[in-house]
């Protein structure tokens, strides 16, 4: 640490990074990548392909002349794309106040933390593919054991799956929680302090600020045309034959309907005919499955949803081994919307399925600014206090950054459940 900072700075600082990871509830429920040095994001413009879940495939016999086929390695793009700062001007009257600066640093630790969270709640709630519809308010083991069953049957890993509860639905279930006399200390908890357990195989957290997501108002809307389909490939091949990586957690899908224009990001739907399929035996699950929209070209009438629909038409080795769903949407198919009233969203995920990239920037002493950098504990999230004072009006500006990025690696092994819906 520089000697050019007050005392009361380097104290300041130094117990903000000590405590900015404890603030970090969405930020230490993803899984951490810091495989990259800053050289390598340089050279890839803090954008970078990670690995996602290989399915493979087995065949019956001795004799497997005909199924050798080659290996279709998936991957997905991650990138940095935070920078976030908390800025400030301090008077020279300010200046003469030693708490001043503690009580700053503890009010941008906690806002700077918020961002992270916001960043990684926003990624899977608007993004996780699986919907759990609930048309009754929170009231406690199922509502949780619902969406339990809908990664099971689809085959998402049983280990490390987190559900974070909104505020307001968290009443519900501890008010459940404490009506069960025979959990003992557990149901007293629920009681006395509002606490939440670990339930359905879940972790349980609650949510200060759970994301609203207003009803669908897109209508009537069918499928515009048929042979609408993902073919996953590790990758496509330009014109010019250099080969370039593909991203396959999305596909389009062309609708139409006069409401169109009304479709937005986070709407969830369901396609008639198009069953999920358990990701690793194929297995038909019996219920339809649903789709997220990631975002709408109006002008086209198209829609980028996420999971991407592998149907296997094409009948290729990729197609074979990833396909999620029954059947390729049919021509005029209907959608059915399944968020249809406003509420809050309870996000639910697999911890492998979501990223959180800590960045990288250079900052250094010089040009009349003092600088003092740190990475938290755990994350290795980069963080840095600059000043620079200012002689015209010995006015003092500081500033506090933090550089990060996150990722959903498989939108189908996170989702939200939404209650009260109609």
């Amino acid at each position: 640490m520089p000697s050019s900072f007050f005392k009361e700075e380097i104290v300041s600082f130094t117990n903000m990074v000590k405590g900015f990871e404890d603030q970090l509830a969405y930020g230490q429920a993803a899984a951490l990548f810091d495989e990259l040095t800053p050289d390598q994001m340089v050279h890839t413009r803090d954008r970078i392909w990670v690995d996602t879940p290989m399915i493979g495939s087995s065949y019956d016999g001795f004799d497997q002349t005909s199924n050798f086929d080659g290996l279709t390695e998936l991957v997905v793009p991650a990138s940095v794309g935070f920078h976030k700062a908390s800025p400030k001007t301090l008077s020279a009257k300010n200046l003469r106040n030693e708490r001043a600066m503690t009580r700053w640093m503890d009010a941008a630790k906690t806002k700077l933390a918020a961002d992270v969270n916001a960043a990684v709640r926003r990624r899977v709630a608007l993004e996780g593919a699986i919907f759990t519809k609930r048309t009754v308010a929170p009231t406690g083991f199922e509502d949780l054991a619902v969406s339990q069953a809908q990664m099971d049957e689809i085959g998402v890993p049983a280990d490390d799956r987190l559900f974070f509860v909104g505020t307001r639905s968290a009443i519900g279930i501890a008010a459940n929680l404490a009506g069960r006399s025979t959990m003992g200390k557990e149901a007293l908890d629920a009681y006395s302090k509002s606490k939440l357990i670990d339930v359905a195989g879940y972790e349980v957290h609650r949510d200060d600020q759970p994301i609203r997501l207003a009803a669908a108002a897109g209508g009537a809307v069918t499928v515009n045309g048929a042979n609408q389909y993902w073919e996953p490939a590790a990758f496509t091949t330009e014109p010019d034959g250099e080969q370039v990586n593909r991203d396959n957690r999305y596909s389009q899908l062309v609708v139409a309907g006069a409401g169109v224009a009304n479709i937005k990001a986070g709407d969830a739907f369901t396609i008639a005919g198009v069953n999920a399929l358990h990701r690793i035996s194929k297995q038909d699950t019996g219920q339809l499955q649903t789709f997220r929209v990631i975002s709408v070209n109006t002008g086209t009438n198209t829609l980028t949803i996420a999971p991407a629909i592998i149907s296997n038409q094409g009948n290729t080795i990729a197609g074979r081994e990833y396909q999620n769903v029954t059947a390729t949407p049919a021509a005029g198919a209907s959608l059915t919307w399944l968020n249809t009233t406003t509420a809050e969203l309870n996000p639910f995920f697999n911890r492998r399925s979501v990223l959180l990239l800590p960045g990288s920037y250079k900052v250094e002493q010089g040009d009349g600014w003092a600088v003092a950098k740190a990475t938290t504990p755990k994350f290795g999230l980069p963080i840095t206090y600059t000043r620079q004072g200012n002689i015209n009006d010995l006015s003092l500006k500081a500033r506090v950054d933090i550089d990060f990025g996150t990722a959903l690696l498989a939108p189908d092994q996170a989702g939200v459940v939404m209650f009260n819906q109609a």
